[in-house]
């Protein structure tokens, strides 16, 4: 069964997410700050990572967890897939440059996560 970890500080939506992949057979782990998705990643070493950028409640927001994901030679082969609010170039390359496999913008269709997730894990 394939893992993924849903990183945001709001609530309601690592709901969303997790509901909208619900379809799926994968077994869904949640993260609130940085720091606890880190955590997570090292212990659980997810599949994919969805990963939101702005985490006012955490010491790191999710550009450096990403550049901390994709800098580990253990964790480095997990897919970052960043899911913000934050469309704009500048934030997209910042994305990239820390080493994100993808970027996603909210709001986002549900059939469209749902097909990129399928797609990144070969489902």
């Amino acid at each position: 069964m394939k893992k993924i970890l849903i990183v945001d500080d709001q609530p309601e939506v690592r709901e969303l997410v997790e509901v909208t992949l619900s379809i799926g057979n994968y077994r869904i782990l949640q993260a609130s700050t940085g720091d606890e998705a880190l955590a997570l990643t090292r212990i659980e070493r997810p599949d994919l990572v969805l990963l939101d950028v702005m985490m006012p409640n955490s010491s790191m927001d999710g550009f450096e967890v990403c550049r901390r994901i994709k800098s580990d030679p253990v964790l480095r082969e997990t897919v970052v897939i960043m899911v913000t609010a934050r469309g704009q170039e500048q934030d997209l390359q910042m994305g990239r440059a820390a080493g994100a496999d993808g970027y996603f913008t909210k709001p986002f269709s549900p059939l469209e996560l749902i097909t990129k997730v399928e797609e990144i894990l070969g489902e």
